[in-house]
Parts: C-alpha cells; sequence; structure tokens
C-alpha cells in the first residue's frame, strides 16, 4: 500500500516503508492517474481515431516541459522508449568518417553497452573503458584517433560518481569525437542544462528522480548536428510531413523529431509530463539541497566511525556503500527494518528524493546502527 505524502505543494503516492529508491523508480506523482485520463483515455474515448491530433499535442507538451526542466529548446528535444534505444539511434545516425571505435565505461549501465555492441552491424567496434570512470587520465588514453563517440555517465548508478563533464567533454571535442551524455541518474536531482553541459546529445529517461513512470527516454541534440545526422532507423513520424503519404518520397524533420520512428507510444510520456511538470513546479535545485539536508542529517545520527562513508561529495543523490561479504545480510537487516533499499553485487543504494522526511532519515539510521552492530562492522 501507499500513503499520499504532501510536500512543496505537491503530493506523491510513496509506498509502504521508508522508500528510498528514487535512483530506481521515482514515486507517482498524484495528479498522473487524472493527466493520463484527461489526456489519453478521454480523447480516444470521445474521438477514435480523431484523437491523434489531441495525442500529438501532448507529445509537445512532452518536449516543451523537458525544455523547461532540462534545458534546451523543445524542437531538440526526441521522445525516445528508453536510454539504450536513443544512443543507438544517436551513433548510427553519425556520418561515416572511417573512425569505428565507440566508447563508453566499463561501470556503465549494462543496456547501453549492450546497445552499443549491436552496432558492430554498422562496423562500429566498442571500447570499454577501464578503471575509474572520473580518471581523466583512462580516457585520454583511449581517445585515439579511430574513435567516433563516447558516451559519457554524468552519475554512475552504482558508486554515485560524478564525471567531470566539462573537461571530458572538452577532450572528446578536442579529439573530433561525439559526445554522449547520459543524465539517467542525474536528471530531476542535479540541477543541469543540456546545453550548458556542452555535448553534442544527451539522453535520459524519467523514470527516476523525475518521477516518470517507464517508457518515457529522451535525447537531446545540439542543434549545430541536427541536420548532419541521419538515423537510419525511420518511419513516418520521423518524416518532415508524417501525413504526406508519399511512400518514394522520405525527408527527414528539421528537428529532433527525426530520431523519432514509426506509429509513437503516447502513453507514457503523458505520465511522464506529470512528474516533469511536477518537479518542475517544485525546483530540481531544491530537491538537491533536501536530499543534501537528510544525508546530512544521516551522518550525524550513525556512530562517527560511519560519518566518513556518508559523503556524497563529487557523487549524485544515491549513497552506495560497499560492505564486501557483508552486503547481503546488510540487505536483508534493512530491509526488515522496512528500509526499502537495494544492492548490486557489494553494493548497497540509497536515495532520498523531496518527498523524503527527517523522520525517514532517522529511522534508516536506527536501522543502520543496528546493522552495523549486528554484522560488527566498523
Amino acid at each position: 500500500m501507499s500513503a499520499l505524502r504532501h510536500v512543496a505543494g505537491e503530493s506523491f503516492h510513496v509506498p509502504s516503508g521508508i522508500y528510498l529508491l528514487s535512483h530506481s523508480v521515482g514515486c507517482l506523482p498524484d495528479n498522473a492517474r487524472r493527466d493520463l485520463d484527461e489526456a489519453f483515455f478521454d480523447p480516444w474515448a470521445d474521438s477514435g481515431s480523431d484523437a491523434w491530433p489531441h495525442w500529438l499535442a501532448s507529445i509537445d507538451g512532452f518536449r516543451r516541459e523537458l525544455a523547461a526542466v532540462l534545458g534546451g529548446e523543445p524542437e531538440q528535444w526526441c521522445p525516445q522508449p528508453g536510454v539504450s534505444a536513443a544512443t543507438f539511434k544517436l551513433v548510427s545516425s553519425l556520418p561515416r568518417t572511417g573512425r569505428r571505435t565507440v566508447l563508453i565505461s566499463r561501470h556503465a549501465f549494462p543496456s547501453v553497452g549492450f546497445a552499443l555492441t549491436g552496432l558492430e552491424a554498422f562496423g562500429y567496434h566498442v571500447q570499454f573503458v577501464d578503471g575509474d570512470p572520473t580518471d581523466l587520465a583512462n580516457w585520454r588514453q583511449a581517445l585515439s584517433p579511430d574513435v567516433a563517440a563516447a558516451v559519457f555517465m554524468h552519475v554512475h548508478s552504482n558508486s554515485g560518481l560524478l564525471s567531470p563533464l566539462a573537461v571530458l567533454v572538452d577532450l572528446a571535442c578536442s579529439a573530433g569525437v561525439f559526445s554522449i551524455i547520459d543524465i539517467c541518474q542525474s536528471a530531476g536531482v542535479i540541477p543541469l542544462d543540456v546545453a550548458a553541459l556542452g555535448a553534442d546529445a544527451v539522453v535520459g529517461s524519467c523514470v527516476k528522480w523525475l518521477c516518470g513512470g517507464p517508457g518515457a527516454g529522451f535525447l537531446w541534440v545540439d542543434p549545430r548536428h541536427i541536420e548532419r545526422l541521419s538515423p537510419p532507423d525511420r518511419g513516418w513520424f520521423s518524416h518532415a510531413d508524417p501525413f504526406a503519404f508519399d511512400i518514394a518520397d522520405f525527408y527527414p524533420a528539421q528537428d529532433a523529431r527525426r530520431f523519432w520512428g514509426g506509429t509513437p507510444s503516447i502513453a507514457p510520456y503523458i505520465v511522464a509530463q506529470s512528474g516533469l511538470r511536477t518537479i518542475g513546479r517544485i525546483g530540481v535545485d531544491r530537491v538537491f539541497a533536501h536530499n543534501r539536508q537528510l544525508f546530512d542529517h544521516l551522518r550525524k545520527m550513525l556512530p562517527a566511525e560511519w560519518a566518513d562513508r556518508i559523503d556524497l561529495s563529487g557523487r549524485g543523490g544515491t549513497l552506495c556503500l560497499d560492505l564486501g561479504d557483508c552486503a547481503q545480510q546488510a540487505e536483508r537487516l534493512l530491509r526488515s527494518a522496512q528500509c526499502r533499499i537495494d544492492r548490486r553485487g557489494s553494493i548497497l543504494r540509497i536515495s532520498f528524493h523531496l518527498f523524503n522526511t527527517l523522520q525517514d532519515a532517522e529511522e534508516l539510521a536506527s536501522a543502520m546502527g543496528s546493522m552495523v552492530k549486528a554484522l560488527n562492522l566498523s
């Protein structure tokens, strides 16, 4: 069961227990069901096939909300089913220059790496960059003259580490490498403006900190590059005039819609628009400040020897604790205390969003204190 929690003039359905999983799935905004009814089901019920103008207006709204929360202009954004599809589409659309290597950290989210390996059918080779993904030396060594594109995680999902994007993007630009930034773990908790990041393109999803549910991915492209990129995966909604209906005459949209495709999904983007509007009204800077306030409170409540472990400097909104061989037992103990966290190998992941409270931090601290004693952790 969930409880309706009111914060900053907004309402979220927060699952039972102490919900600490916004790095996985953000909580449902209370207005999302109403928005889905009004913008999706009602036009369908009332108009049947004539609902399309209403539905497409919702997609325009999704693009506007992305621009409002994350920067750029609406025409520079394109809906995508997910980050993997968006990344694949971007790299496969690059002009062929003879460069055949695509770089990504070995610590990146695996699904993106899986998508990139599919580019081998296009003649590309994926190179996984080993070592600390924030160590510039590792990237300098990997940026050979054969590199066509590099994908950087803004925040790494299993460590929380923030990449030094300004320097990484500059390195890529100096080497003539197309740079793509994945903002899945930062959008909605780390204040950012995609146009100010300096990258050639940005990909992300609304399912996490943006509280937009699954299925609403997106990509942003620097307007300098849109016309020179030609996605091989096309459909009538990537056409400049989707309703021209001339099968022998395809010409791509002049904005980021060229990265769209066939008949689009609508419902996920209506739900995501609700999340974007909610986070936009609250302000990402406020989400970030609250996140840090709760982690500071947690640190003060824990034994002194654990204070250094609760350090989010140089990290996103998620505390990633490496507990080695004790991680599985630690997860079990915290979950038995109703702390909704998750684990990746030896790493426990814990996140505070705006709908979390000081009481949540205090109850987590109590559960962690008991965990430390039970497992004899120091």
